[in-house]
């Protein structure tokens, strides 16, 4: 799989390079996303390869398994927002081969975002199995994907969001960053092998608070959020229309309600699974030894 999306990764930047051609916030993120995976997937065959992963204060399989979910969420969004912003059915004013290596970079896309995700499925913990690492469990998983969401929001809101007009929008940014910075740190005590980091209580009772504070944080702020950006009293239900397209602090502020709830979604079924693992595992019996 590593050789795969290895390869679809060179064979994307070649082509956007040589034809293709990337411009705008949209390119770059592209390109970066791109650039980003194919430096990873390089750096994990090596270091794979040389079993040079043994010197490093790392847990690896954690590591390449977080790895891996995150590069498959890149090209995902890459391969979304490439041909959305890049592709037309029209020849564009370079000519039809400049088209032609447009769509060949996004089945090559497509193709990469494949082999990543068919990786985080192989190496994902199914029951009855040893469980390797927290990372290849559905609830680590849905970390990566967490943070990926929260990564989202906070680009919209970076986009002229406006969210600092009402304290109740500020109040919905500081619940975004606090319930990041509590999944970046699950992530990394993981990653770096210090599970037994917390003293106080288990690894597997801190994840389940910490997801409970984020589900309670969240669901409050897709409520206040939502009020403070399209109720009469404080914005407009709907898209103004002098509002001009790509730079609309309406577009931003739907976008961040839409991953609100999103990643409030996520940590409710993120909260419901790593309770179920708890109760199977404190309810099940006790082998008598002879």
């Amino acid at each position: 799989m590593v050789t795969l999306h290895s390869t679809m990764g060179c064979a994307v930047i070649a082509m956007v390079t040589h034809s293709a051609g990337y411009s705008g916030s949209q390119g770059v993120f592209c390109m970066a996303a791109w650039c980003f995976c194919f430096a990873m997937s390089v750096m994990v065959f090596f270091l794979d390869a040389t079993r040079l992963y043994s010197c490093l204060p790392v847990s690896w399989d954690n590591l390449t398994v977080t790895g891996a979910a995150f590069a498959a969420l890149m090209y995902v969004t890459a391969s979304v927002v490439y041909p959305l912003f890049f592709v037309r059915s029209e020849c564009p004013y370079a000519g039809c081969d400049v088209l032609h290596f447009r769509i060949a970079v996004t089945v090559c896309s497509i193709l990469g975002t494949l082999a990543y995700g068919a990786e985080v499925a192989l190496c994902r913990a199914r029951p009855g199995q040893t469980v390797v690492g927290y990372m290849a469990t559905v609830s680590g998983l849905l970390k990566v994907v967490q943070g990926f969401v929260a990564c989202i929001i906070f680009g919209a809101l970076a986009n002229g969001s406006e969210f600092y007009r009402y304290a109740g929008t500020v109040y919905c940014v500081v619940v975004y960053a606090f319930c990041f910075a509590l999944t970046a740190l699950v992530i990394i005590m993981t990653v770096c092998g210090q599970t037994k980091a917390v003293r106080c209580m288990s690894f597997d009772r801190f994840v389940v608070v910490c997801t409970l504070l984020q589900v309670l944080l969240y669901l409050s702020a897709s409520v206040v959020w939502p009020v403070f950006c399209f109720d009469t009293k404080y914005g407009t239900p709907w898209r103004p229309s002098s509002c001009p397209q790509g730079k609309c602090p309406w577009d931003s502020k739907i976008v961040v309600a839409v991953f609100s709830f999103a990643n409030f979604g996520l940590y409710v079924a993120d909260l419901v699974y790593s309770q179920r693992l708890r109760f199977v595992t404190s309810h099940m019996p006790t082998i008598s030894r002879a």
